[in-house]
Parts: C-alpha cells; structure tokens; sequence
C-alpha cells in the first residue's frame, strides 16, 4: 500500500505492515513479572500447564480452598486483608534498575519486556488515568516510577525495551471462564469494578497510549484480551492503527496477538506462546515463546531447586526455538524488594557465555531447510545466513554425521569458539561427515551445545 495513505483500523490493512526487521535478529529476550504478586509470592505447585503461576495469586489463590491458597492467604495475613493491602508492602527498596540492564545485557539479551500492569490492575508507573488513583507503584508502595527507571536503564545498555500490558482488570472484566462470569467475589467487584466503557476508554486505550507517548518502548505484548472481548469491544484496530500511523514509535513498534478474541495466530506482528501451549506449530510467521525458569512468571516461593530448568535444559530450548524461526522471552520474577533470585542470576549468566561463543549461529539468523536431526546418540539444528549453514548439536561425539541437501557446495567448516581445523568429507551423496576433536575441559569451547560454521559457495 501507499504508505502517505497510512493503515486503516481494519485487518486486511493492519496486516500488511512488516514487522520490523530487529525482532526477528534479535531472537533471545528477558520477561520480568513483577508487582503486587511479588509480595504474597506463593502458589501450590501442581501438575499441568499454568497451574503454578503465582502472578495470579488475586484471582486464583487467596480465595480458593482447593488447592490450599485461601488457607494459606488467612494463616498468613489475615481472613479480612485484602488483595489490595499488599501494595504498601511493595517497596521495591533494592531495585537497581542498571543492575539489572547490566545482567541482562551480560545475558546476552537483545530486549526486554517489563510486565507493567498484569490483571490485578495494579500499575508500575505515575498513570493519570484517575481510576488508578492509589493503585499505582508512585501513589502506593514504592513511590518510583518503576517503569520510567529500567526503560532509562535498558535503552542506556543498548536493549530495546518492551511493555507488557494486561488488556483485562479483574476487577471489572467479565469472562467467560467462570461460573460467577468474573474471576473475584462478588463483593470485589462491586467494590472496585468499573462499567464496561469506563474500563475500555479511561483505563485500558488511555493506558496504552500514555505508555507508547511516555516510554517509547519498542514492543507492546498485549495479554489477556484474547478471552473474551472482540477487537470492537476492546478497540484494539482503532489503536494499532495509531500506533502504526501516528504515534511515536511507528516504525519500531512491534506487537503481539493477545489484543482481542480470534486474533491469536491471525494477527499481528508477531504470534506468541507461552509454556509451549502451541506445541511449536507457528512457523511461517514471526512468534515467540516465552516461559519463566520454573513453573512461574512471578516468584513463587513454593518452587525449590528440582523445580527449576537447568541452565543446558535453558540453552537447548534456545536453540529449538530459533532453529524453528522464533525468538525465547526468557522470564526472571524479582521479588518485591526488587532482588532477582540469585538462581536466576546464574541462570542467565550462563546462557550469556554460551551465547558469547556461539552467538553468530543465533543473532541476524533464520530458520534453514534443512531440519532438526535426531538419532539415538545426536539431536542436530540448523539456522541460516546468508551463504552460511549453522549446525548446533548438543552432544559431543567423536563422528557427526548430518544429511545435507547440496553437501557438494561445502567449502570450509569450522567450530566456534575453537581455532583448530574441522576434518570433514562428503560420504555418499548429501551426506555430510565430520570428526569433532577430542578436547580437554580446559579446551572446550563451551558447555552444552556447539556450533559448526559451514561456508557454502552458495
């Protein structure tokens, strides 16, 4: 389309915008969940997917007797405190915000994504909008702008910076998902809930557009809207249209599918999964999987260490992901004084050193032809750039053997991170066999997964 025409609010235009080409280069990303949930930080763990999110202590611990979260909420704090009596103990008296970017950028991180207001409604900046007077990390708790300060610190390390927004308040959106049709008692919501214009005007499109003027962020990750609401209750097409049109990050903006109903997978810059709930089918259009260390986006401190990936578990999911065109959002969930575990800590330091290695293989890359390989011994992924093949395997053998399509273009290989030569040799036709060396810990290059570069002539 003419570009002096602009978008207009409706899919068949909004859909033709391309996604801006950093997303798709930068591939490895860090999530924080943090907030209100941070306080309380507790969840029973229990099998299945989401089961063990703490962030949704509001909605589905303090006042549920199945899984032990209303005894626990009253044992703890009291049968008559509140949800909202939390926020003064949200003080965030530790919070380093270029602490934190300096980690992050030691992770290897290209962005950033800070959860600023989850579905409890609570917001992590100075907002104006009146109906989060008091319900706000300047009016209550840690009287900072925690937004404004690690948007500073994150641009200052050289990351993008992303928002994560709750398109839903519990307190007033209405949801199919219950019998009750909300998610709180009654009682809450008669207390604090607003009418369905209110919510949609005065909070949720007037949120997101101080966000996008204030902060400048370089990614919106919508969340929650997909439940119940179409993009004409929400009017979600009204606002990517200024967004891409007319506000201030036009050209860099990029956004997630979580806006309305039946936008999952349809629409928008980018498809996100969490927890692998799309089995990784997303393929042929930029996506993203994110998923906390544990079974959690906030902290919950009913995980221990067997609850926690390892940092090669970590690694490998990585190398999965981008091998198949996605990015990884990684997510870290401080605790209310505003210190990431030190667990999580390790975690992304480990995965900075592997990627310091073996970063060429996944930064400005794309997904290959050629697919994963497994067999008994070996699981092999592949990425591409350009006139160059990448193949990551994730054991160290003596002999790799992989079925490459075109094997008589091979003009050099090398390993990363190694400078002695690769002895390699085409076997039969497409078949490619190389000797991987016998190295010592004191030589090898990294831990838990290693690169073959391998030049084709073209």
């Amino acid at each position: 389309m003419n570009k002096t025409d602009g978008y207009k609010a409706s899919w068949q235009s909004l859909d033709t915008r391309p996604i801006p080409r950093w997303f798709e280069n930068a591939k490895f990303g860090i999530f924080v969940h943090w907030g209100i949930y941070s306080v309380p930080a507790w969840r029973k763990l229990e099998p299945g997917r989401f089961a063990s999110y703490a962030e949704w202590y509001y909605a589905s611990v303090m006042y549920n007797e199945e899984n032990g979260g209303r005894e626990f909420h009253r044992k703890n704090f009291g049968k008559d405190f509140e949800y909202r009596d939390f926020a003064p103990m949200f003080k965030a008296e530790l919070f380093q915000p270029d602490q934190w970017a300096d980690l992050f950028k030691k992770s290897g991180a290209k962005y950033v994504v800070l959860t600023t207001k989850h579905h409890d409604g609570y917001s992590l900046w100075p907002t104006q909008s009146p109906h989060k007077k008091n319900w706000n990390s300047m009016d209550t708790g840690p009287k900072r702008d925690l937004v404004g300060e690690l948007t500073r610190a994150v641009k200052n390390a050289g990351m993008k910076m992303g928002l994560y927004y709750s398109i839903i308040d519990w307190e007033s959106c209405w949801t199919h998902r219950t019998e009750t049709g909300y998610f709180l008692p009654d009682e809450i919501i008669e207390k604090y809930g607003l009418s369905e214009n209110e919510y949609v005007d005065q909070v949720l499109n007037f949120q997101l557009r101080e966000l996008v003027t204030r902060y400048k962020p370089s990614l919106i990750f919508s969340d929650g809207g997909e439940w119940d609401g179409s993009d004409e209750h929400w009017k979600t097409k009204e606002f990517l249209a200024w967004l891409y049109n007319d506000s201030p990050v036009k050209n860099e903006i990029v956004v997630n599918d979580r806006f309305c109903k039946d936008m999952p997978g349809s629409h928008g810059d980018y498809y996100s999964s969490e927890y692998n709930d799309t089995e990784g089918t997303v393929f042929n259009h930029p996506w993203e999987e994110s998923r906390g260390m544990g079974e959690s986006y906030g902290i919950n401190r009913a995980e221990n260490i067997d609850d926690y990936n390892t940092s090669e578990e970590l690694i490998h999911e990585l190398i999965h992901i981008v091998s198949h065109g996605g990015n990884l959002l990684l997510n870290v969930g401080p605790a209310a004084d505003g210190l990431i575990p030190v667990i999580m800590q390790q975690r992304l330091m480990d995965i900075g050193n592997w990627l310091h290695i073996n970063g060429e293989a996944i930064y400005d890359t794309r997904k290959s032809t050629m697919q994963k390989q497994s067999n008994k011994t070996q699981n092999v992924f592949f990425t591409k750039k350009e006139n160059t093949l990448f193949c990551i395997f994730t054991k160290w053998l003596k002999t790799l053997e992989v079925e490459l399509s075109g094997a008589e273009n091979v003009k050099s290989i090398r390993m990363l991170g190694y400078t002695g030569s690769i002895p390699w040799k085409i076997t039969e036709p497409n078949k490619l066999t190389v000797e991987i060396p016998g190295l010592t810990v004191d030589e090898i290059p990294c831990l838990h997964g290693w690169t073959l570069k391998i030049e084709l002539s073209q």
